[in-house]
């Protein structure tokens, strides 16, 4: 199977993905949806389906907040393979 242009094994992809469930147990939203677009290195992830933003901030790090009304429903991180472990907190007035 091919994983980030590497051959690896199903297993290794599994490990992978168990690792990840401590972090998404302690993610803030009860319910969410990603969406990794490899060629443009972009993370997608929504709060409400459908997403419907209305207003959009982007902060000094390459993450977009995304609006309805006052209501945050979804994030949009650039470079997310360049990411460390945990995400930006910086953020202006919203």
């Amino acid at each position: 199977m091919l994983l980030k242009g590497k051959d690896i094994s199903k297993n290794e992809i599994i490990e992978r993905f168990l690792k990840a469930v401590p972090h998404i147990l302690n993610f803030a939203a009860d319910k969410f949806s990603v969406d990794y677009d490899r060629k443009a290195d972009v993370l997608y992830i929504g709060f409400e389906r459908p997403q419907e933003a209305t207003d959009s901030e982007m902060l000094e790090d390459g993450v977009i907040l995304r609006y309805r009304k006052d209501k945050m429903v979804g994030l949009t991180i650039l470079d997310a393979s360049k990411r460390e472990e945990s995400p930006s907190m910086t953020r202006g007035g919203h």
